[in-house]
């Protein structure tokens, strides 16, 4: 089913997607309609996402691990139409009606008490169906990035490569964190512990961080 547009007098720019199916370790989203004819903006892999448990209170942080765009009827493929973007737009704007863009979030951690207790493990519930998802801001990042046990979760995903996604997310907190040294040796000694001295993936890992 196909997403509602939105108008932008209710549209937060951090709010970029809705919960479509859910579990307790991770969930799926489906991105909102762009207001123009464009493709929605897909998060970035290893981005940090938030959605709220309505039930608790609870607002639940995860990592962005996989996103795919697919038509909407699962019956038919989209095909290679040789047009760049404006040329679709110009002569074929009814294709950005008929794909859908989704994305898949690992769970790592969740907010109670407006923000005074912070917890990296699975939540009691993961968001509900349809709520909102949006983009954690840079200092929502920094604040939990504080503490590195959420690095033994995103060890535990099974769908993904680990090592790129571990890369991804590490080399966004280290930009939002300026290049911080010191913080980047805490997360080598921290992953050291974890991968049991497993010099070459620790190696692969820490060399994609730039």
């Amino acid at each position: 089913m196909r997403l509602p547009q939105f108008n932008s007098e209710r549209l937060d720019p951090k709010h970029i997607g809705e919960v479509i199916e859910t579990a307790t370790s991770e969930y799926l989203a489906q991105c909102l309609d762009s207001e123009q004819l464009s493709f929605p903006a897909v998060p970035p892999f290893g981005s940090w996402v938030k959605a709220k448990d309505e039930e608790s209170d609870n607002i639940i942080f995860g990592v962005v691990t996989h996103a795919t765009t697919s038509p909407i009827d699962s019956v038919h493929r989209a095909r290679a139409l040789g047009l760049s973007l404006d040329q679709l737009r110009q002569q074929q704007p009814q294709i950005f009606a008929m794909l859908k863009t989704e994305f898949k979030v690992s769970l790592v951690g969740f907010e109670t008490n407006q923000g005074q207790s912070l917890y990296q493990y699975f939540p009691p519930r993961p968001p509900q169906i349809h709520q909102a998802v949006y983009q954690c801001d840079a200092q929502e990042v920094l604040r939990f990035s504080q503490k590195l046990d959420f690095l033994r979760i995103l060890l535990q995903v099974s769908y993904v490569p680990v090592e790129p996604l571990i890369a991804a997310v590490i080399r966004e907190i280290y930009f939002l964190r300026a290049s911080d040294r010191n913080w980047l040796v805490r997360v080598g000694r921290q992953l050291s512990i974890l991968l049991k001295d497993d010099y070459d993936r620790l190696s692969y890992i820490l060399s994609q961080i730039h």
